[in-house]
């Protein structure tokens, strides 16, 4: 990546995609271009930590270093990588910058990754993993369609806002979950008989 080569495979693969698009799933794809892109991103990266800052403190940090940080990551990879994006075919949508990894298939790992560590001890764990594979899946797919990322793009984007998040949550000690709660929380009586044992 530093030398900016590109894999054997990639430009093959990226016109193969493009050979077999359809007019559906070219709207698609651009519908999760502008779902997944920073005007749509950004208020949503603001407003989930700060949503949870009501509720549950712990949580909303986890989630503004989580979402924060990926931000911070992709934009810092951007820079030190500088890899050119590719150039196949006329794009159907403005895309500038580097193309290492993809901004929007990181950012959508990131947030499903939030939000399923964050439902996991609920009901919603499994939908919310399922709909955040999917919805990961599709916007990898879609930057490929475009033919504004190189696959390599897309599976550093998903593995790294991946690896990411689960860093910080591991980090910050498992905020919001059962272990971490009981791990922190110690009542004073029960403090005082433990120290009595010793």
């Amino acid at each position: 990546m530093l030398e900016q080569e590109r894999f054997a495979f990639e430009s093959p693969l990226l016109l193969w995609v493009h050979a077999h698009t359809t007019p559906a799933l070219l709207h698609l794809s651009a519908a999760l271009h502008v779902l997944g892109g920073p005007e749509v991103m950004g208020p949503l990266f603001v407003a989930i930590p700060a949503a949870l800052w009501l509720r549950q403190r712990a949580q909303a940090l986890f989630a503004l270093w989580a979402l924060g940080g990926a931000v911070l990551l992709n934009a810092l990879m951007k820079l030190v990588f500088h890899r050119p994006r590719p150039e196949l075919w006329p794009r159907t949508v403005a895309e500038n910058g580097a193309s290492f990894p993809s901004g929007h298939s990181m950012f959508a790992a990131a947030l499903c990754s939030v939000a399923v560590l964050l439902l996991w001890r609920t009901r919603w764990r499994w939908p919310a993993l399922g709909l955040g594979v999917t919805y990961c899946l599709l916007m990898g797919g879609a930057r490929l369609v475009l033919g504004v990322h190189y696959p390599t793009d897309v599976l550093a984007g998903l593995l790294t806002g991946l690896a990411w998040v689960y860093g910080v949550w591991a980090l910050l000690g498992r905020p919001g979950s059962r272990a971490g709660s009981q791990a922190v929380v110690i009542r004073p009586g029960r403090a005082r008989a433990m120290l009595g044992r010793e």
